[in-house]
C-alpha cells in the first residue's frame, strides 16, 4: 500500500479515493476523445443534411475541433495558474457547452465548423487544467501511473463513442450527439464541484502577467528534452488524427462492413486501451523511458509490416491482416501518450499549468498540420494511413534518440560538477 502512493505530493483536505480521482478525471478529460469519435458514424448523414460537395471535407469536422483546442490550451494553461485548476476547468466545460449548442443548430458545413472549434476551444479547458492538477498531486513515475489509469478510461470510454453514435442516429438525428455531450459535461462538472478541492494555494498561484509568461515560455521553449518530448506527442497523435479522419471511409467503403463499423473501431481502440491499463502496472518497475523505446520499436515495425502488405495488396489488403496490424499500433500509441506527457511534464514544476497548455498546443498543432496534410492523399486505400505511420513513427524514433542524447549530457555535466 505504500508503493502505491509513494509518488503522491502532500494535498490537504482531499475527500477522493485513488479510484474516484481517476474515475472523476478520465470522466472529465475523455471529453476530449468523445467528441472527436462520436460524431463518425454521423459523416454521411451530416454531409447529406448539410449538402457537403467533397466528401474528403468531412476530415475538418475533426481538424476544427482539434483547431479550437491548440488556441484554448494556449490561454488555459496560464489561466489555470493564475485562478486555480477548478475554475478553470469550470471556465472551458461552460465555453464547450456554447460550442456544442452551435454545432446543433448547425445548417451548413460552415456553421458546423464554428461550432467544432468553439467546443475544442473550451475541451481545453479541461483537458489542460485536469493535468494540471493531477501534477499538483503526483510526480515521477507515479504520475505516470495516474495518467495511466486515467486514459485508460479516457480510450476505453472513445472505444464505444462510434457505438453509441450510431445508436443516436438509430434513435434521432446526429445533432443529439451533441447533446447527449452537452449532458456529460454537465454531470462531470457537478461531480468535480461537489467532491474535488482546488490542489493550487492562492499563495501559489502566478498573476496573469504577459512579461512573466513571456519569460516563462521562453524558458519552457528553450529545453530542449521538453521540446523534443513534445514533438514526439504531437507527432503519436498525428497517426491518431490521421486514423480518426479516415478510419469511418477505410472500414465502411474499402472493408464494406456497413453498421459493423463501431465494432471493428472498438477492436482497434482496444488495443490502446489495454496498454494504458498495462502501462499503469508496470511503469514504477521499469520506468517511462523503457517504456516509450518498446512502444516505438512495436510502433514502427507494424507500420512498416502495413506499408509492405498494403503495397502487396494494392491498398486493400484483407480486413484480418489491417487489424492485426493495427491493434499493435494502438497498443504502442497507448503506451507512448501517458509516458510521454509524463516525462515533459516532469521538469516544469512551478510553470505545470503554463508547461502543459505550450505542451499540448504545440503538439496538436503539429498533429493537424500534418494530418491533414497527409489525409489529402486519401485515395479510398490504406496506403496513405500506412505511410503517414511509418513517417510519423521515424520522426519519433528520431527525437527519442535526441532526449537520450541531451539526458547523457545532462548527467555527465552534473557528474563533472559535483565535488569529489
Amino acid at each position: 500500500m505504500k508503493r502505491r502512493f509513494a509518488g503522491r505530493l502532500p494535498s490537504p483536505n482531499l475527500p477522493l479515493s485513488e479510484k474516484e480521482f481517476i474515475g472523476l478525471f478520465a470522466c472529465m478529460m475523455s471529453l476530449t476523445a468523445l467528441s472527436m469519435d462520436a460524431v463518425l458514424p454521423a459523416f454521411r448523414d451530416m454531409a447529406e443534411q448539410l449538402t457537403v460537395a467533397d466528401y474528403t471535407h468531412m476530415q475538418w469536422v475533426v481538424s476544427a475541433l482539434i483547431a479550437g483546442m491548440v488556441f484554448g490550451e494556449l490561454l488555459f494553461g496560464p489561466l489555470s495558474d493564475a485562478i486555480g485548476r477548478k475554475k478553470s476547468i469550470l471556465t472551458g466545460v461552460a465555453l464547450y457547452l456554447v460550442g456544442c449548442l452551435v454545432a446543433m443548430s448547425a445548417d451548413t458545413l460552415e456553421a458546423l465548423l464554428l461550432g467544432r472549434f468553439i467546443q475544442g476551444f473550451g475541451v481545453a479547458g479541461p483537458k489542460i487544467a485536469s493535468r494540471a492538477l493531477i501534477r499538483d498531486m503526483y510526480k515521477g513515475a507515479a504520475m505516470a501511473r495516474i495518467m495511466s489509469y486515467v486514459m485508460l478510461i479516457f480510450i476505453l470510454v472513445p472505444m464505444l463513442a462510434p457505438a453509441f453514435g450510431q445508436l443516436v442516429l438509430l434513435l434521432g438525428d446526429w445533432r443529439w450527439i451533441f447533446g447527449a455531450l452537452m449532458l456529460q459535461a454537465i454531470i462531470a462538472s457537478i461531480w468535480l464541484i461537489l467532491r474535488q478541492p482546488e490542489t493550487l494555494a492562492k499563495e501559489q498561484r502566478q498573476p496573469l502577467a504577459f512579461s512573466r509568461l513571456w519569460r516563462d515560455a521562453r524558458f519552457i521553449v528553450k529545453q530542449q528534452e521538453v521540446m523534443c518530448l513534445t514533438g514526439m506527442a504531437g507527432l503519436v497523435f498525428s497517426g491518431l488524427m490521421l486514423y480518426l479522419g479516415v478510419s469511418q471511409s477505410i472500414f465502411q467503403d474499402v472493408y464494406q462492413t456497413g453498421e459493423a463499423f463501431p465494432l471493428y473501431f472498438a477492436m482497434m481502440a482496444g488495443g490502446a486501451g489495454l496498454a494504458s491499463f498495462t502501462n499503469g502496472r508496470i511503469v514504477m518497475r521499469f520506468g517511462m523511458q523503457r517504456l516509450i523505446w518498446f512502444a516505438l520499436t512495436l510502433k514502427c515495425s507494424a507500420a512498416l509490416a502495413m506499408m509492405g502488405v498494403s503495397l502487396v495488396w494494392q491498398g486493400q489488403p484483407p480486413l484480418w491482416l489491417f487489424l492485426s496490424l493495427g491493434i499493435p499500433i494502438f497498443f504502442s500509441m497507448g503506451l507512448l501518450f501517458g509516458n510521454i506527457n509524463a516525462m515533459a511534464m516532469e521538469p516544469l514544476g512551478r510553470m505545470a499549468g503554463l508547461g502543459a497548455s505550450l505542451i499540448s498546443s504545440l503538439s496538436s498543432l503539429l498533429a493537424v498540420v500534418l494530418s491533414v496534410s497527409v489525409g489529402r492523399f486519401y485515395d479510398f486505400s490504406v496506403t496513405p494511413l500506412a505511410a503517414g505511420y511509418v513517417i510519423f513513427t521515424s520522426l519519433a524514433v528520431v527525437l527519442m534518440w535526441r532526449v537520450r542524447r541531451l539526458q547523457q549530457e545532462k548527467h555527465h555535466g552534473t557528474q563533472e560538477t559535483t565535488p569529489s
